[in-house]
């Protein structure tokens, strides 16, 4: 399984001041020392990730938060079955409720759906690799969606490797000027050509 990303927490905490601001309103509705316990199931089959965007958005919220996780990243889960159950003070597991499931749903939407590719070329010599084609913001927790469902990375970025398409051909007016180029200015980065 693919390393988790650094930037994890950061993705946490960008996610839960645009969705709490000043304070969930809503959430002081319910009496400060009411606790509570919750289950998340899947209504679909599908390949689980997230956990950790999950664990962490509870954690940041309220740390004594109790998590139960059934499922690791990268597991085949299937309809209504038990993802992981949580009990705390009522008022943090609101709030971070629908940031949670968001990370989850996202995330496991994007490994469900390189699994199936990946199961559709078994048994050839092609392979599913990811794009930068991401939700801002989010390009690392897509990217190790791709590897929980089994396809693997192409770059992160415009910084690490060079990819030469039908635009910077033509704005470098042939292919072998772009390419010539790119081998001046790539080091010792891998180019790629697309065709």
């Amino acid at each position: 399984m693919s390393q988790l990303p650094s930037d994890l927490a950061q993705q946490v905490t960008t996610a839960l001041a645009e969705d709490i601001g000043d304070g969930d309103i809503t959430a002081r509705l319910v009496p400060a020392a009411q606790r509570v316990t919750g289950k998340v199931i899947t209504r679909e089959d599908a390949i689980l990730c997230g956990r950790a965007w999950v664990t962490e958005v509870f954690r940041q919220l309220d740390p004594a938060i109790e998590m139960t996780w059934h499922a690791d990243d990268g597991d085949r889960v299937t309809a209504n079955q038990t993802l992981f159950e949580d009990a705390g003070v009522a008022r943090p597991v609101l709030t971070g409720e629908r940031t949670a499931l968001n990370f989850l749903q996202l995330l496991s939407a994007t490994a469900t759906i390189t699994r199936r590719f990946v199961d559709a070329i078994a048994g050839t010599r092609c392979e599913v690799w990811d794009t930068r084609k991401t939700i801002p913001g989010l390009r690392t927790a897509q990217k190790y969606a791709v590897v929980c469902g089994g396809g693997n990375h192409y770059r992160i970025g415009l910084f690490d490797q060079v990819l030469i398409k039908e635009n910077h051909i033509a704005a470098a007016g042939s292919l072998t000027a772009a390419v010539a180029a790119a081998r001046s200015a790539a080091g010792s980065r891998k180019i790629d050509v697309e065709v």
